[in-house]
């Protein structure tokens, strides 16, 4: 039993879509690379012992210069075991694993809390009746004017994130800008102690390695947290949480309506191809191979020559079969030309060698015609050439 190669076409097909598939593959595994660069880099954030560029670790540096205690806490526990130590200020940057009773429970043991990443949520929460108000206008540098003295010694700032302050009583709003204020302290901490109180910045906008340098925002960082003589700067993880679904499914954060919006486009899709699929007919058996007379063909090309008008090459299949005929008869080989062969012809034949080169290949004919008369005059001279080569066959 004979196996039969896949077409080189079909082949180089299927090479095509692996590669493909390789490529899309290789981009897919690229972009993962870059996305988890990406997060890293967002975990960096205004963590203390970070010296990257968002990083907070040189303003933690100048605390402790100042000889203010800096303590991280990558975990609920050890912030709320170390802000018992006494009179402290805790840290807290944007903690959305964190339920509202776990930040509350953190907060009432601190002196002062200074939110470097809040949330309209935390906001709320602490100052109520805060909440977030866009962001000021890039490259904006603007005045405290404000009466808190830690502001008015920290000069001008450009603040990023502004917020709307509350009706809490004892309110300071400094740094206004772009419809908010990049600074809010409210006297008081919810649950805490009567003179802490709760301030509210944009850490990423003020605090970060890359821009302390600038303006005032090292003044203002210190003179927000250095109020006691010990921070407790948390840094929440992705573990650190009490929320009962901390892990929803998939079905739990879709919305309702896009599973039956699901169904219905697998229907329609179903539908779809049902009505536009191709069907199939009964199978018919077929001897193979199957035989097609010579005549057949040839009448065939004859009709479509016809029909086209191409009357050159209709002579031209005339005039080729004659040249391989003419040239085995005289002995040449396969690699001769028509005019070698003409030539040959002529001089075996003594008929005239303009004659049977344009009998050969220089007539053009004009119509049905002349295709009658260059077929009447290639047989004459295929006769005329077998006559030479084998005189003894044709009496005299």
């Amino acid at each position: 039993m004979t196996t039969v190669a896949p077409p080189p076409t079909r082949r180089r097909s299927v090479l095509g879509w692996i590669a493909v598939g390789v490529v899309l593959l290789v981009v897919g595994g690229i972009g993962a690379a870059l996305s988890g660069l990406g997060r890293w880099n967002e975990r960096d954030a205004l963590d203390p012992d970070s010296a990257g560029p968002l990083g907070a670790r040189a303003l933690a540096q100048i605390l402790r210069q100042q000889g203010v205690e800096v303590i991280v806490a990558r975990d609920r526990g050890t912030a709320a075991e170390e802000l018992q130590a006494g009179a402290t200020t805790l840290v807290l940057p944007d903690a959305p694993a964190l339920s509202d009773g776990a930040i509350l429970a953190l907060t009432r043991r601190a002196a002062d809390v200074v939110l470097i990443e809040p949330r309209s949520r935390t906001l709320d929460l602490l100052i109520p009746g805060s909440k977030a108000a866009g962001v000021a206008p890039a490259d904006t540098v603007v005045q405290p004017e404000c009466e808190l003295a830690e502001a008015v010694r920290s000069g001008a700032v450009s603040t990023g994130a502004v917020y709307a302050p509350g009706d809490s009583s004892g309110m300071s709003s400094c740094y206004p800008a772009g419809g908010g204020f990049g600074v809010l302290v409210a006297s008081s901490v919810a649950g805490g102690p009567a003179d802490g109180r709760v301030a509210a910045l944009d850490g990423r906008a003020l605090l970060t390695n890359e821009i302390l340098a600038e303006n005032g925002n090292a003044a203002l960082g210190l003179n927000l947290m250095g109020r006691h003589p010990t921070v407790v700067w948390y840094v929440p993880g992705i573990a650190d949480t009490d929320l009962q679904n901390a892990h929803p499914s998939l079905g739990q954060l879709t919305p309702p309506w896009v599973s039956p919006v699901i169904v219905l486009l697998l229907i329609a899709g179903l539908a779809a191809a049902v009505w536009r699929g191709r069907r199939f007919g009964p199978l018919v058996t077929e001897r193979l191979p199957v035989s097609v007379r010579a005549a057949e063909t040839t009448e065939g090309r004859a009709r479509l020559y016809a029909r086209s008008r191409d009357a050159l090459h209709a002579a031209d299949q005339l005039r080729i079969p004659a040249l391989a005929r003419i040239g085995r008869a005289l002995g040449l080989g396969a690699g001769s030309t028509a005019a070698e062969i003409a030539d040959a012809a002529a001089a075996r034949t003594g008929l005239d060698r303009a004659v049977v080169h344009g009998t050969l290949i220089h007539d053009i004919p004009r119509g049905d015609a002349d295709l009658v008369a260059i077929d009447a005059r290639l047989r004459h001279l295929e006769d005329a050439v077998h006559a030479a080569v084998r005189p003894e066959r044709n009496p005299r």
